[in-house]
């Protein structure tokens, strides 16, 4: 038999003794006698320690989401915690979670662990959106805080999100260090009782400060105050939004809030939908049909966590699916101008997006004279650029592709609950000039050029796929496209080696970001394609923009659809 099986099936039978629990051990004997690749799934690794944390499928194994990796992790940022903060005396964390099944045990044990080791804990009494945690964090002085949940992967999976003193995820040199005492820490060194008096329960007092917080953000209460009964769908889709969207939103003066019943219910089934993730249409169905049964003109849905948000919004008498870089522009685009309009730009300010973000946000950055950063992909990389400029530069607000956004400094995190507020706040401005916020959309595209975006991830489970994906990584950086889509690569961006090259190869500038396994692929006609493997889920993702210029609105089905057929061009010749 193969040595490596061989090596596994050790692995496992270290899984039989008393340090586990006898449920744990009756499901590794199950393994055992099974189905090999199970098991090799199973145990072939250690669920990886990220640089943002754990996330993966939950059950039995070295590779899974269960209270033994959640402990050896907790007991490694315990004892990295007592290495950063020598001086501290408690150092203290905070803990939340979101509906997922297990999520309250995991983070029950988080918070027992880390009490056990002698630091003072803030645990939510219940459910809580992860940019809360972040808040949390900031507030009650924490060093450190995890949230468990695996944001909007499928119910199979749970995770662990790690942050540091600043309330963002963490970042170098803290991620690495972390990752190096994950690496040298065992299940046996686990402390899992003992000083449970240190475990302080939180909950609405938070709530009430963290949404005044998001209040404070508002920048046309006056306008809300005389469309303040727009119908408004929201659905937490089982999550974590539930109570927390609504507060923010009726603190902004909003009084026409539709639920959708079914999905008001915390449930880490997600029995409503196929998967919780606001990136698909189809999650958000539910809230459109009830937004046509009630007359309601925008709806909004949230991820598990409510870090995410999707919008859909009433336009020619039918709804209209936004994608995350048009919500990202239009929030963008709204804050600059009531920012400009109040007389609040000082030159000091900046947005921030991702590399794999629309340029468009970029464009309307530069008309009203306000800097924009690109960071990797990963809102910590926009937290570490708010705490690089803090006292300095005032941040007023930024996003990624994938349907998360922030406004102001007081959260670390893509804030969903903040995001339902301004977005709805928008809506209402843009009301006020007799448009829809789709009719803002197309008049930007007007004035800063057409931009389509596209994503098509590919998805290659266990330990093959993820050899498939590194594979396909370096048969794109050893061999890449000379044409894309009709037009000729004239730069490709490799963020490993932080080069920029032509297409021959030859080196023609440097990139100054953190290393990351990213590939761009930049054409003559404008066009740019990135590609990267995901850091959160067993996927290798594709990234496609593509731009015209656009003389009138009434072009704007015409170019949507040529966007559209150049995109599917470049994924044919991409293989995809």
């Amino acid at each position: 038999m193969d040595t490596s099986i061989e090596l596994i099936k050790d692995k496992a039978k270290e899984w039989l003794t008393d340090s586990f629990d006898e449920a744990t051990r009756q499901e590794v004997k199950r393994l055992l006698e099974g189905d090999e690749k199970e098991l090799i799934d199973a145990f072939y690794r250690d669920l990886e320690f990220g640089t943002g944390g754990l996330r993966g499928i939950m059950g039995v194994g070295t590779n899974r989401m269960n209270i033994y990796t959640v402990g050896r992790a907790t007991q490694a940022l315990a004892n990295y915690l007592k290495k950063a903060f020598p001086h501290l005396n408690p150092i203290k964390v905070a803990v939340a979670h979101d509906s997922r099944n297990n999520s309250r045990l995991f983070a029950e044990t988080t918070a027992k662990i880390f009490a056990a080791n002698g630091i003072e804990v803030y645990l939510f009494d219940a459910l809580r959106p992860t940019p809360e945690l972040s808040f949390t964090i900031r507030y009650l002085g924490c060093q450190s805080g995890v949230v468990i949940t695996a944001s909007h992967n499928p119910k199979e999976y749970n995770g662990y999100k790690a942050y540091w003193d600043d309330g963002g995820q963490v970042v170098p040199p803290h991620d690495k260090n972390i990752i190096d005492q994950v690496g040298c820490t065992t299940f046996t060194d686990i402390k899992w009782s003992g000083q449970e008096h240190l475990i302080k329960i939180i909950g609405k007092e938070i709530d009430e400060v963290y949404t005044d917080q998001i209040k404070s953000l508002s920048l046309s209460p006056e306008i809300v105050s005389k469309f303040n009964d727009i119908k408004i769908v929201y659905t937490p889709i089982h999550g974590t939004g539930v109570k927390l969207v609504p507060m923010a939103l009726a603190k902004y003066g909003f009084t026409n809030i539709i639920h959708v019943e079914e999905q008001d219910v915390p449930d880490g089934n997600f029995p409503t939908v196929k998967s919780p993730n606001p990136e698909e249409s189809a999650a958000l169905s539910l809230a459109i049909e009830k937004a046509r049964q009630t007359g309601a003109e925008l709806v909004m849905a949230t991820d598990p966590d409510a870090d995410r948000v999707g919008i859909a919004v009433k336009y020619n008498n039918d709804f209209i699916l936004l994608n995350g870089n048009q919500t990202g522009s239009l929030l963008i685009y709204y804050l600059l101008t009531r920012w400009h309009e109040n007389k609040k730009l000082t030159g000091k300010e900046y947005v921030v997006k991702t590399i794999v973000t629309t340029d468009l946000i970029e464009e309307i950055a530069r008309k009203f004279d306000v800097e924009c950063y690109n960071v990797l992909t990963g809102f910590k990389y926009i937290a570490e650029i708010i705490k690089q400029n803090e006292g300095k530069k005032t941040f007023i607000g930024g996003g990624e592709e994938s349907y998360g956004y922030l406004a102001g400094e007081f959260v670390r995190d893509k804030d969903a609950v903040m995001a339902c507020a301004l977005i709805a706040e928008a809506y209402a401005w843009a009301k006020s000039q007799g448009k829809s916020v789709f009719d803002l959309l197309l008049e930007m595209y007007v004035q800063f050029g057409f931009y389509k975006e596209s994503l098509v991830n590919v998805t290659k489970k266990g330990k093959e796929g993820q050899e498939e994906i590194a594979r396909m990584m370096e048969n794109y950086r050893q061999n890449p496209p000379r044409v894309l889509g009709g037009s000729k690569v004239i730069r490709i961006l490799d963020y490993q080696s932080l080069t920029v090259k032509d297409i021959d190869g030859n080196v023609l500038g440097s990139i100054q970001l953190p290393k990351s396994n990213v590939l761009q692929f930049l054409t003559d006609d404008g066009s740019k394609i990135t590609v990267r493997p995901s850091g959160t889920e067993p996927k290798i993702k594709f990234y496609f923009s593509v731009k015209s210029t656009m003389n009138s609105v009434n072009q704007f089905a015409e170019l949507d659809a040529q966007a559209s057929e150049r995109i599917q061009a470049i994924a044919r010749e991409l293989g995809l």
